[in-house]
């Protein structure tokens, strides 16, 4: 009997939760193990199916990068990158297209099966990302410069559940690839989202990186900003992100590990909540 007792008590912890962000915009940025281990990535469908379900409206954007570079390697497309940004010739970002399609309907058919409508997007299509070169020096890389919110707006009013592949195109009508989490920061600004949530390889973000019993639950945007003058690598440009979300309208960014089966209920449904919150 205890442990329907239990069951019960969670569902119970969850309701304050689910009637405070009912009808709230959550943008998740989907990558790393929790899309390569199929284990994991099942447990994400899940958890993004009730999340939808029970009255939220989650975005999921995603990466691919494994995957486009073992496209590559097999069409002997050349594949590089300079500081942590893949270096995308005409070709490359043909080839990135091709990845990322095929993540993308893979995605919307394991959310179909969870009994969600969800849709496949990238920001080519209704003009959705606009962007432009970010730097000669890596070719069809993009720097986002506007993001029609309005048509992802139409999707959630309409009841469907956005999934969109990072590829935009300028002006001229030229494609680009973006960094995922680059995508991710935009639309959640675009649409006021109540969260931005990383799924990142990481448990959060810490005081000092060495020392894992270091893990920092809960951040200020200015405790953020002094944070982000000590840190390096690839999670000073996530904090950074967090911070810029946070100063233009979403109003919580989590950075959760999404390594650890069904995170993302843990961290929006709990008292506890198992990552880093920041805002």
């Amino acid at each position: 009997m205890q442990k329907y007792l239990d069951k019960a008590s969670t569902l119970i912890e969850a309701l304050p939760y689910i009637r405070k962000f009912n009808a709230k915009i959550v943008v998740i940025k989907y990558g790393g193990s929790a899309m390569e281990n199929e284990r994991l990535m099942i447990s994400v469908m899940q958890d993004i199916a009730l999340l939808k379900l029970v009255g939220l409206k989650p975005v999921i954007i995603h990466g691919g990068g494994k995957e486009i570079t073992a496209l590559c390697e097999s069409l002997g497309v050349k594949s590089e990158f300079k500081n942590g940004l893949r270096v995308s010739s005409k070709e490359a970002v043909n080839v990135a297209e091709m990845a990322l399609y095929k993540i993308n309907k893979n995605l919307v058919q394991n959310l179909q099966c969870q009994g969600v409508r969800a849709i496949g997007l990238c920001g080519k299509d209704a003009g959705l990302i606009e962007c432009e070169q970010r730097d000669e020096d890596l070719g069809f890389v993009g720097q986002i410069v506007a993001v029609k919110g309005e048509v992802l707006r139409d999707l959630l009013e309409k009841d469907f559940l956005p999934i969109i592949a990072p590829i935009g195109m300028d002006e001229d009508y030229n494609s680009y690839n973006i960094n995922a989490d680059d995508v991710a920061c935009a639309i959640a600004r675009s649409l006021r989202a109540e969260k931005l949530v990383f799924l990142s390889d990481v448990e959060g973000v810490y005081k000092d990186y060495t020392d894992k019993g270091s893990l920092i639950s809960k951040l200020s945007i200015e405790e953020a900003k002094e944070l982000a003058k000590k840190t390096q690598g690839g999670m000073l440009v996530k904090l950074n992100s967090c911070v810029e979300a946070c100063q233009n309208g979403v109003k919580k960014v989590h950075i959760l590990d999404g390594r650890v089966e069904h995170s993302l209920l843990l961290e929006i449904f709990t008292d506890q909540g198992i990552g880093t919150l920041i805002g």
